[in-house]
């Protein structure tokens, strides 16, 4: 019988991260696997949705985002960015940056294009590659800086390199590319002839000082950069679907014309809340790191207590973590994880989920911190009492 499965989707599995969190609820755990906090959204926000539904904005919005969001979106990007944008030319609404990112690949490569990705990277990064028929090229982070080894860099680029994919700050190890790093890259990018397709959906989400610096405002950076951010982080609100990439008018017509026949539009009454929340004055932006920080200092203290190997992370809201002499002989990632989840335990991601070859992180397991201090704690009692 003819097999009906495409040999795209025959690559690659479903995601471990979403797994985690459906086998989390299975076994009545404590969820520090997936990235979505577990408190409320800003109440501004959410009142701004609930004017937005009783006004019936119930219909399509423009299929590349209402004008009033479009144009929040440029005022902040050219602000804190500091990347000049117009809200007519430059930017796309989309259902999420996930959306945001296979918009974009779909819009710039072709079949055969290669693609630099730093690994450990965010699962999605790789079949987004697959989908839109590209070849992922890998370079690698060091643990437990997350340093970028610029020889090995130079030599995945080549004459089939199309673009390259930075996350900063980073999911899964919470490194903030610095400005020196991004002069590097964007100075291969020039000199390659390659785009940067940046995913900065925790640009706000800093500490200890780290500096948020988006390579599409470095010299030479703007027409080639494709910047991605959204709602589901900085707002908390990971379930309502907004996202959006700013790009140069050309890369922006071909990132519409692919939005619009995966999805045809982001929810239109969630774009006016988002519109509303992209204007909130610079106290929220500051509450926000300081309550991450306190959350941040809460899980890396018992991770550190417990015997794990810990990554510092300066930006994002996750801890990479190194298993040391917690796991048992041969015991691997995924069954550390799984033992550590039994019977309302806590759960976490894999490492190897973030590795073209899963062999490469199997020694190491991802903990998300956007959460309650007090399901932080309660987690952190269940760690210290398993991991005695």
């Amino acid at each position: 019988m003819r097999r009906w499965a495409s040999k795209k989707a025959e690559r690659f599995e479903e995601s471990v991260i979403r797994e985690m969190t459906r086998i989390s609820t299975l076994e009545n755990g404590i969820n520090l696997a997936q990235g979505f906090p577990d408190f409320e959204a800003p109440l501004p926000m959410k009142e701004a949705a609930k004017r937005a539904i009783d006004a019936d904005i119930n219909q399509y919005a423009i299929t590349w985002g209402s004008e009033l969001l479009r144009e929040a979106v440029a005022k902040r990007t050219s602000e804190y960015n500091r990347i000049p944008a117009s809200g007519g030319s430059n930017v796309t609404i989309c259902c999420g940056a996930t959306e945001a990112m296979i918009a974009t690949m779909l819009a710039v490569l072709d079949p055969g294009d290669e693609v630099i990705l730093f690994e450990p990277f965010y699962e999605n990064y790789g079949p987004d590659c697959w989908i839109s028929g590209a070849v992922p090229k890998f370079c690698r982070l060091a643990a437990p800086d997350w340093a970028i080894d610029f020889d090995e860099l130079e030599r995945a680029f080549g004459e089939k390199t199309r673009a390259i994919v930075i996350n900063t700050p980073h999911n899964p190890t919470g490194k903030v590319f610095s400005r020196s790093e991004l002069e590097h890259i964007a100075r291969l990018c020039i000199e390659h002839d390659v785009l940067a397709i940046t995913d900065e959906i925790y640009e706000y989400i800093l500490y200890d000082g780290a500096e948020h610096i988006s390579i599409g405002s470095l010299a030479g950076m703007a027409d080639r950069t494709v910047t991605i951010s959204g709602l589901s982080k900085t707002w908390s609100a990971t379930g309502w679907r907004i996202g959006w990439c700013i790009a140069a008018e050309e890369i922006s017509l071909a990132i519409r014309k692919m939005h619009d026949f995966l999805t045809v539009g982001a929810p239109a009454p969630l774009q006016e809340a988002a519109a509303a929340a992209l204007g909130f004055g610079e106290s929220y932006f500051a509450s926000l790191q300081r309550e991450y920080t306190e959350r941040r200092n809460v899980l890396l203290e018992v991770l550190e207590e417990t015997g794990f190997g810990v990554s510092r992370p300066q930006g994002a809201y996750y801890i990479m973590c190194d298993l040391g002499d917690l796991a048992r002989p041969a015991e691997t990632d995924t069954e550390f994880a799984m033992r550590l989840l039994r019977d309302g335990g806590v759960a976490t991601v894999p490492g190897s989920s973030f590795y073209a070859d899963p062999t490469t992180g199997n020694r190491e397991i991802r903990f998300c911190f956007a959460k309650k201090l007090e399901t932080l704690r309660k987690a952190a009692a269940v760690l210290r009492e398993r991991l005695a």
